[in-house]
C-alpha cells in the first residue's frame, strides 16, 4: 500500500488465498459461486449497511491489525479484521483504506521513482502474479475455442490467476 502524497509504502504480506480474492475482484472475474468476501458484500447489502473505510490500526510483534468501519442509517461500528480480508472487502465496496501514522512510522519503507521505473502496473495490482513471457507465449498457441474451454476449466477449478491470464489472451484477440 502506498502513502497518498508521499513516498512511503506499507509492505503487508498476505496469504495466497487472500491475494487471489483481491486479484479476482480487481480483474473483475466472476466465480461460479460467491467467495467469502462476496458473501460479506451480499450480507451487508441485504442488511443495508455500507463500508465507510478500512483502517490499518495497529502492528504488534510484526503482525498488522485492521478495522472495517461500517455504518447504516442509525450507527457506525468498527469490526476487527485481518488486513488482507479488510483489503479484499475494500476493493469490493470501493472503500478507502487508511493507516494510522504510528503504524506507518514503524513499518513503512521509503519508495523512490527509480525503484519502479518502467513499472506501469498500478499498486492495487500487486497481488497478481506476473506471468513469464514463456507462459504467455504458450497461450498464443491455442485456438479461441480452446482458450474458452481452458477459461471455463480454470474458473471451475477456482484457479483465478490462470483464468485472468486466459481472459487477457482472449481479449487481445477480440
Amino acid at each position: 500500500m502506498g502513502e497518498m502524497g508521499g513516498n512511503r509504502r506499507l509492505p503487508i504480506v498476505i496469504g495466497m488465498f487472500e491475494a487471489q480474492a483481491i486479484a479476482i475482484e480487481i480483474e473483475k472475474i466472476i466465480p461460479n459461486r460467491p467467495m467469502t468476501h462476496d458473501l460479506f458484500k451480499s450480507f451487508s447489502e441485504s442488511f443495508k449497511f455500507e463500508i465507510e473505510k478500512i483502517i490499518i490500526s495497529d502492528m504488534k510483534e510484526g503482525v498488522f491489525y485492521a478495522k472495517i468501519v461500517c455504518k447504516d442509517s442509525v450507527r457506525e461500528i468498527e469490526i476487527d479484521s485481518r488486513p488482507s480480508d479488510a483489503i479484499a472487502i475494500a476493493v469490493r465496496f470501493n472503500a478507502p483504506i487508511f493507516c494510522v501514522e504510528k503504524v506507518m512510522s514503524e513499518a513503512a519503507v521509503e519508495h523512490t521513482e527509480e525503484e519502479h521505473k518502467g513499472d506501469d502496473q498500478p499498486e492495487t495490482k500487486a497481488p497478481v502474479q506476473k506471468v513469464s513471457s514463456k507462459k504467455e507465449g504458450s497461450l498464443k498457441d491455442f485456438s479461441l475455442d480452446k482458450l474458452n474451454q481452458l477459461l471455463e476449466k480454470a474458473i471451475n477449478n477456482e484457479d483465478y490467476e490462470k483464468a485472468a491470464r486466459i481472459r487477457d489472451e482472449i481479449n487481445k484477440r477480440n
